[in-house]
C-alpha cells in the first residue's frame, strides 16, 4: 500500500529534505508551500508537481513524465525529465535536461541553463525513466504568452556551475550519495544549444546502435572538446531507410543496414577546422566502427541542417 505522505514535501520552512536512490521509484510526487527550503530526489519518478514554493533550492532526478511549476518565485533547481513546463512564476533559475521543448506560461524573469550532474545511480534511474541523455532541448524554450518588448526568459551564463545554484546536500542521510558537479563528469553532455556559435564551420558526427553507442558518443565529445571545440547540440533518434537518403545522401546505402539496430546518436560540433578534426579523430580513435561524418566544410552545415530537421520531425517538435 502506497502511502502519499512519503511521496509528499508540504509546507515546510527552512529545512532539508529529500529522497534516496530507489525511495521513489517511479511514482509521482509532489512537493508544495515549502519556503527556504533545500530539496532533494536522488530517484526517478513520473511526474512531479511544485506549487507555491519560494526560494528553494531543488534537485529532480529522471522524471518521466512532466513537472510542473505552478506560482512558484525564487528557486534555483536542476531538473531532468521528458516535459518542463511553468505558469505564474517569477525568477527560476533551471539547469534542465528537457526530451522536448521546453513551455513556460504567464512566467518572467527565467533563466536556463544546461543540466550537469553526476552520481553514481543516475544512469540507471535515466533509462528507467525512458529518458536519454543524448536528447535535451534545454534552451529551445517556447514562451506561451509573450510581451512585446520583453523577454521572460534567458540563459545563464556560460560559466554558471551547478553547485552554486543548488548546493551539495549536507544532511547525514543525503551526504550519502557520492555526488560529482564537475562538468566533466556530467552524466548529460553539456551543450551549447540555442547560444551563438563561435565559428560558421560545423561537422555532424552520427554513431549508430550497437553495444558501444553511447561510450563512443561520450569519447569523441571528450576527444573534440579537449581540443577547443564546443558541443553544439546531440539527438538519439530512430531513422528509417528513407531518412537515411535524405541525411546521409550518397553514402546512406553504406548506413541503412546498421539503422535496424536501433536508435542512431548524433552529435554536432562547432569551431573552425571542426570537420577535419573529426574525420581524423573518428580515423585514429575509432577505426573499426562505422560513423557518418561530415566529408567538408562546405558540406556540414546543410548535414547538420538534414539531420536535426528531420530529428525535430520525428520527436514532434
Amino acid at each position: 500500500q502506497i502511502d502519499p505522505k512519503d511521496y509528499t514535501f508540504s509546507g515546510l520552512k527552512n529545512e532539508t529534505v529529500g529522497r534516496l536512490p530507489g525511495k521513489v521509484a517511479g511514482q509521482q510526487f509532489v512537493i508544495q508551500d515549502c519556503e527556504n527550503c533545500k530539496i532533494y530526489i536522488f530517484d526517478h519518478s513520473a511526474t512531479i508537481t511544485i506549487d507555491d514554493c519560494v526560494n528553494c533550492q531543488i534537485f529532480l532526478g529522471p522524471i518521466k513524465g512532466s513537472v510542473f511549476f505552478r506560482d512558484c518565485k525564487d528557486c534555483k533547481c536542476v531538473v531532468a525529465c521528458q516535459q518542463f513546463r511553468t505558469r505564474d512564476c517569477r525568477k527560476l533559475e533551471v539547469f534542465l535536461c528537457c526530451a522536448t521543448q521546453p513551455i513556460i506560461e504567464s512566467s518572467t524573469g527565467m533563466k536556463f541553463g544546461c543540466f550537469q550532474y553526476y552520481y553514481p545511480e543516475l544512469a540507471l534511474q535515466f533509462k528507467d525513466a525512458g529518458l536519454s541523455i543524448f536528447n535535451n532541448t534545454w534552451s529551445n524554450i517556447h514562451d506561451f504568452t509573450p510581451a512585446s518588448g520583453e523577454n521572460n526568459w534567458g540563459l545563464l551564463p556560460e560559466t554558471a556551475v551547478v553547485q552554486d545554484y543548488v548546493p551539495l546536500p549536507s544532511s547525514e542521510e543525503l551526504k550519502a550519495i557520492r555526488i560529482s558537479t564537475d562538468v566533466t563528469k556530467s552524466i548529460i553532455p553539456i551543450t551549447r544549444g540555442q547560444r551563438q556559435k563561435n565559428s560558421d564551420e560545423s561537422c555532424l558526427a552520427v554513431f549508430f546502435a550497437g553495444d558501444y553507442t553511447t561510450a563512443n558518443a561520450r569519447k569523441l565529445i571528450d576527444e573534440m572538446t579537449s581540443k577547443g571545440f564546443q558541443l553544439v547540440q546531440t539527438k538519439e533518434v530512430l531513422m528509417k531507410a528513407e531518412d537515411a537518403h535524405r541525411v546521409f545522401q550518397q553514402s546512406a546505402s553504406e548506413f541503412i543496414p546498421l539503422l535496424e539496430k536501433g536508435p542512431v546518436v548524433a552529435l554536432e560540433f562547432n569551431g573552425d577546422g571542426a570537420v577535419e578534426q573529426c574525420q581524423s579523430t573518428i580515423n585514429e580513435v575509432f577505426s573499426g566502427t562505422k560513423v557518418f561524418v561530415s566529408e567538408s566544410k562546405a558540406s556540414a552545415s546543410q548535414d547538420v541542417d538534414n539531420f536535426y530537421n528531420f530529428a525535430d520531425m520525428q520527436m514532434g517538435m
